[in-house]
């Protein structure tokens, strides 16, 4: 097993709702080497902290943080003059026949409705659709995601010859130095989700990447839903703290991207 993999395995140890199951076997073992005081403190700091990201507020703010550097590059992209639309991996999984025989949307699948509008208004005479896939790496089946992505551009009316695909890249590093390889020092138009375009943009300068922000997929929006449901615990109130929280430490602890300069 990689490192990338371990790192994975620990990232998902450490948030809800296996943080919850491994504080409980570890106050089991306390518990029986006699330390019951311990034990019952781990379980209630499993248990709070599960409660506490699951308030959709909780989510709601720590997602607006990166949402909000997101609309500001928006603002600052330039106008026009786009070698290419790239739209990065996460958004589609691809297809497992038998069991799953199309292409999957997920919940950053506007990504690819991004990237086909603004292809659909001129904005650049290509998509470069990039995300390869772990699984097809690891024995599985032999699909990526840019391959699925094409596929669903294709439904969206976008022509095969105006997608570009870059089927290797398995993270947003990858994904940003696999299209620097592609575009060299040509502008290009980055669609992502909103809470990822700070990481992603931070990756692409380090690469030297020249791009215009067009984010999408907006999650921290407490005004579309009923009242109740931002003020009570909830399965979607913990994905949403989790996968701010999850971004906020790439954005600020991964250094992987330094060695993307040249």
């Amino acid at each position: 097993m990689d490192t990338f993999s371990v790192l994975k395995i620990l990232l998902v140890l450490s948030f809800p709702p296996a943080s919850l199951a491994v504080a409980v076997l570890l106050a089991l073992v306390l518990a029986l080497l006699g330390w019951r005081r311990l034990a019952q403190a781990v379980v209630a700091l499993g248990i709070a902290h599960t409660l506490v990201l699951s308030f959709q507020p909780v989510g709601d703010a720590l997602i607006r943080s990166l949402e909000d550097k997101a609309r500001e590059a928006e603002r600052q992209a330039p106008a026009c003059c786009y070698v290419a639309i790239v739209v990065l991996g996460g958004g589609i999984s691809p297809a497992h026949p038998p069991e799953q025989p199309l292409p999957d949307l997920n919940e950053n699948g506007d990504r690819m409705w991004q990237a086909a509008r603004l292809y659909h208004r001129g904005l650049a005479p290509r998509i470069i659709v990039t995300g390869g896939s772990f699984l097809a790496q690891h024995g599985g089946p032999p699909t990526t995601e840019a391959e699925a992505m094409r596929t669903f551009l294709l439904d969206l009316g976008v022509p095969a010859e105006a997608i570009v695909d870059e089927p290797e890249a398995l993270n947003t590093v990858e994904n940003i130095r696999n299209v620097r390889a592609m575009v060299g020092d040509g502008l290009v138009a980055l669609v992502t989700s909103a809470y990822h375009m700070p990481r992603a943009l931070r990756i692409a300068a380090q690469a030297r990447l020249a791009v215009g922000a067009f984010p999408t997929d907006y999650q921290a929006t407490p005004s579309v839903r009923l009242p109740w449901d931002n003020w009570m615990p909830s399965v979607d109130g913990l994905g949403s703290s989790i996968m701010a929280i999850k971004e906020l430490i790439a954005l600020n602890f991964d250094f992987r991207p330094s060695s993307l300069i040249p």
